[in-house]
């Protein structure tokens, strides 16, 4: 049983001696039970409680139909896992986490909700406490309340006002403090080791906690047919915040949960033809094929299964999902498309920047195998998004890249109803409006500079370039500019254009955009291309920081599985109490594997080491097709055996040293020459222990 495990079965038995001692040698009250049960932190406990206050005999009828009404709410927030459910909505986001928790959780004032209890019942203190989580869990999930102010801040301040009647019913419940702003302590599992650097010591501590959190999902709410619980939808996007466990280091446990949840949801009878039968939006379409098959291709890069289910999506976009715009171009004809549908409504016919997501796995596979055919079907796809850029249309300026792109017609900055502008063409409250400028740019511009690198052609380059002059003629008016002027457009271009930049600078050396980078820049770029450690040091305190506290707000308080990170960003942000940092698990993968971006579209990770993510850091200093370098930090008190599997490496013969790196370069500790034939090769290392070591790789001169 693990350390934590331990310590919550503790302070369920603790709590329990404690709730008997207070109610005296006789038989516990109604009073004694409702106070146990709100203040147990355990919900299994509460539900217990709650079960046996059911049968007390001195509670009254009337409480009795309240608590009969409250029990089937505490049942799904305790013990959904017992009773599961096929979720056949579009977007299959209600698992049996959250499934009860659905659109008539609204505030709206003078509505009753029917399960609250009377005002002077010992139970309303109970609902209350629901009440409130449901709202904010609500809230966290949808972003059309999310985007909207107004509607953000009315489900929180009645959330608000229901945890501080539950808090105070219930003062010894450290969760509902929590979800008040007040910080529940989350121990490390290891004290830094003052041999290490500290970034190494950060490190550490940021993947061992995020491994701990993986391991929880997996062993208490994962099901054996894969799924997690909150709607395979949202399930298959846990990967995105695994990856520094997943993809950098080697867990086994991890790569077999994500193996269990990848297989499941290619068993679901709509995924029959490689793609979901289910019309929805290509946000949420893209899901259940591109975060299931893009994490496996990481983890079996060399599995014909997964390659096939890749080429599917190909063989989709050519023969059923595109086709020629006015203008010549090929392009996606909406946003809504299934397996057998496009929808081809005004409303929703539309390229969009997103489309890149529903591509991934191909252009992954593209990106390893060079495929000529691909580079024929993206370079004609992409033709569309370099002529959209040029054009100055509906408000857009020339020179700056779109979000949507209208078909038949190929224009851009069409306008649907309701929406206000070529930056708005949807309005707030709709689910579309995800597609709004600058949406996933980010997307759209990391794809356009692989398609230069895998083809060669600069056309590729022209957006990106483009943006880049045009920001750099218009960063330095007002920050808080018009929406759609040209200040303000630039200030957008900040929040997504330096992640393309930083890998163009990576993979030529070329500073001529540089300067742009500027505050956007992650401190991995920073110590990268300037040498700036103390950015990286400060942003990996950041991201430990952010782990150190509210375990219960990562686990058994999550109830969508897509925001398992976010209840920092979603809903502590906006209280008055000042928040933790974020978290920044990307900062944790590139750190350790050299890749400047995410691992979504073009990932340039250098390196996966084949040894779980415990007692060890890893910084990438360099990372090219000849050439490689990391400090690695190895904490345990023994020798650790670790196999490095390199992922850039150009053909050649190459030679790999571990040097400790407080001694002359020449004082090898080890020394190993390999072969690089194919797209990955790995090379066995040796790491003492609680030393700094330098493992380095260099080409060898006689094939220079």
């Amino acid at each position: 049983m693990g350390w934590l495990l331990w310590r919550q079965v503790w302070a369920v038995l603790a709590f329990s001696l404690v709730s008997f001692a207070s109610s005296g040698a006789g038989a516990a009250t109604v009073e004694d039970l409702v106070r146990a049960a709100g203040n147990t932190p355990d919900e299994g406990e509460r539900l217990r409680l709650l079960r046996e206050l059911s049968t007390h005999p001195e509670l009254g009828s009337d409480r009795q139909t309240e608590l009969a009404r409250l029990l089937p709410l505490v049942e799904n927030w305790a013990d959904g896992k017992s009773q599961p459910m096929e979720d056949t909505a579009r977007a299959a986001e209600n698992g049996y986490l959250c499934r009860f928790i659905n659109a008539r959780t609204v505030p709206v004032p003078g509505q009753t909700d029917p399960l609250e209890p009377s005002h002077d019942s010992p139970l309303h203190p109970i609902w209350a406490m629901y009440r409130a989580r449901m709202l904010i869990w609500r809230t966290i999930e949808n972003s059309q309340i999310q985007r909207v102010a107004e509607s953000r801040e009315r489900y929180f301040g009645e959330a608000r006002t229901r945890l501080e009647e539950a808090a105070r019913a219930f003062p010894k419940n450290r969760v509902l403090g929590m979800y008040l702003g007040r910080r529940i302590p989350w121990p490390a599992r290891s004290a830094p080791d003052p041999s290490a650097p500290a970034w190494a010591n950060l490190q550490r501590e940021g993947l061992e906690r995020l491994a701990e959190l993986v391991h929880w999902w997996i062993r208490e709410r994962q099901m054996p047919d894969g799924q997690f619980g909150g709607g395979w939808g949202d399930d298959v996007e846990m990967w995105r915040w695994w990856v520094p466990v997943l993809v950098a280091f080697d867990d086994p446990e991890i790569v077999a949960g994500q193996e269990r949840l990848s297989a499941g949801i290619f068993e679901r009878p709509h995924l029959r033809g490689g793609f979901t039968t289910r019309l929805a939006d290509v946000e949420h379409t893209n899901e259940d094929t591109t975060d299931s098959i893009v994490p496996m291709m990481h983890l079996k890069p060399d599995d014909p299964l997964w390659q096939q289910r890749a080429l599917r999506l190909a063989e989709l976009m050519r023969n059923r999902w595109t086709g020629r715009n006015q203008h010549g171009f090929l392009q996606f004809k909406s946003i809504y498309l299934s397996l057998d549908e496009v929808d081809e409504t005004p409303r929703r016919a539309f390229d969009t920047v997103y489309h890149a997501a529903l591509m991934q796995p191909t252009l992954l596979y593209w990106q390893r195998t060079g495929d000529r055919e691909l580079t024929g079907l993206f370079s004609e796809w992409l033709k569309t998004w370099i002529d959209a850029t040029t054009r100055s249309e509906n408000g857009k300026p020339a020179d700056i890249l779109p979000s949507t792109v209208a078909w038949p017609s190929g224009a851009v900055g069409t306008v649907v109803e309701g929406g206000t502008s070529w930056w708005q063409p949807f309005p707030l409250d709709h689910n579309d409006a995800l597609y709004n400028w600058p949406s996933v740019a980010r997307l759209m511009t990391s794809t356009l500079l692989l398609a230069w690198r895998m083809s060669g052609d600069e056309r590729h380059l022209a957006p990106m370039r483009s943006m880049a002059d045009f920001a750099r003629k218009h960063r330095s008016k007002e920050a808080g500019a018009v929406p759609g002027s040209d200040g303000w457009i630039a200030a957008q271009l900040d929040g997504f254009l330096p992640d393309t930049l930083a890998k163009y600078e990576f993979l030529t050396g070329d500073r001529s955009y540089h300067d742009l980078l500027g505050a956007a820049a992650s401190g991995y770029v920073k110590f990268r291309l300037d040498g700036d450690r103390r950015t990286l040091t400060r942003e990996l305190e950041e991201n430990a920081e952010a782990f150190r506290y509210n375990w219960q707000a990562f686990t058994s308080e999550m109830r969508w599985t897509d925001r398992v990170i976010h209840f920092t960003s979603h809903y502590l942000r906006h209280l008055p109490e000042p928040a933790p940092p974020l978290p920044n698990p990307h900062l944790l993968y590139a750190c350790a594997t050299g890749d400047p971006g995410t691992p979504l579209i073009f990932p340039l990770n250098a390196v996966r080491w084949r040894t779980p993510p415990r007692d060890i850091a890893a910084l990438v200093t360099e990372s090219s097709g000849t050439a490689f370098r990391a400090e690695v930090f190895h904490f345990g008190g023994e020798r650790r055996k670790v196999t490095a599997e390199f992922l850039l490496l150009q053909p050649g013969e190459y030679e790999l040293t571990v040097t400790p790196s407080d001694v002359s370069p020449n004082d090898i500790l080890s020394r190993v020459s390999f072969r690089v034939a194919g797209p990955r090769v790995a090379v066995p290392l040796e790491l003492p222990s609680r030393r700094l070591m330098v493992v380095k790789v260099a080409r060898r001169l006689e094939t220079q």
